[in-house]
């Protein structure tokens, strides 16, 4: 037994491995666990959206690293309790490039999970609306949260995809340290940097998103508090502008960040060696096959 953390290359049969056990899960179990993952990082949203609140006093980089370490709440409890976080799932890519898995089951888990996240969401955000949370601090929470999910729809739609490349580039190489932890402690300290960076460097995430422009909406419907609270570019805070100009374009550049910036570039890396090695030794077993004896037809013994 070793305690020290895992290599790169044993990270990439690691995430391989994974790959394949997530893509083989049942659906029930699948949605049910990417039900989690939509509430966890939505709990990690609402724990940074209050750290942020009330933060104009403070420099906006300071503000914007608090709101990260709280973020990262999100992915701790995803990756240490156990859930399908649809972002970090663009990972099993890997398996499907050493085509362990096939594209029908990394498409049926990505669809699964990705509404299961929703769904995980948008139920956290309509609870913390209903017990009014959105109100303490004087409503410095709530103005946050609409600030935030003002910002998120105002954003152009290449815009969008290339901060949600760079996001979830970020939230797939915490999951990739994380596969070399050996410990609880050592998971949670591969994780809080890479999600801390992306917090405070203002990327886009998916999932996320669908904790915090749903959650401007709600407050929003609170026509009082919203008066109060009114935001320049509010006019783009509605639920068409969320899927069409935000969650679309996001969800395109979370994929390209997760699945090609780290799956894809890491399986070339370590993986794809394997598997040519794996094809020619195949191809070797059916040349003796052939022949009784195990000699390939056409060659003199």
């Amino acid at each position: 037994m070793s305690f020290d953390a895992l290599p790169p290359r044993a990270i990439a049969r690691r995430a391989e491995e994974v790959g394949c056990a997530k893509a083989g899960m049942s659906a029930a179990n699948t949605f049910a666990l990417s039900v989690l993952a939509g509430a966890f990082i939505a709990m990690g949203a609402i724990f940074a959206t209050t750290v942020s609140a009330g933060g104009a006093s403070m420099p906006y980089g300071v503000s914007r690293l608090l709101g990260g370490l709280a973020f990262s709440l999100g992915l701790i409890l995803v990756v240490v309790a156990g859930a399908e976080l649809f972002t970090g799932n663009n990972l099993i890519v890997m398996a499907w490039a050493s085509r362990k898995v096939s594209t029908a089951q990394l498409l049926r888990n990505w669809s699964i999970v990705f509404v299961g996240n929703f769904a995980g969401a948008i139920a956290t955000a309509g609870i913390l609306f209903v017990g009014k949370q959105y109100t303490f601090g004087k409503g410095a929470v709530g103005g946050q949260a609409l600030s935030t999910a003002v910002a998120k729809t105002n954003l152009g739609f290449v815009q969008a995809i290339a901060l949600a490349a760079l996001c979830n580039a970020l939230v797939c190489l915490a999951v990739w340290l994380s596969y070399s932890a050996r410990s609880v402690a050592d998971k949670i300290l591969a994780i809080v940097p890479p999600i801390a960076a992306f917090v405070a460097a203002g990327f886009e995430h998916s999932v996320a998103n669908m904790f915090f422009i749903p959650m401007g909406l709600f407050v929003t419907s609170d026509a009082t508090f919203a008066a109060q609270h009114a935001t320049p570019g509010i006019e783009h805070l509605t639920w068409g502008h969320f899927f069409a100009a935000n969650l679309l374009p996001v969800t395109i550049g979370n994929v390209i960040g997760g699945a090609v910036m780290v799956g894809a570039i890491y399986w070339f890396i370590y993986l794809r060696a394997q598997e040519e090695d794996d094809d020619d030794t195949s191809g070797n077993q059916r040349l003796r096959a052939r022949r009784p004896g195990g000699v390939p037809r056409g060659v003199r013994v």
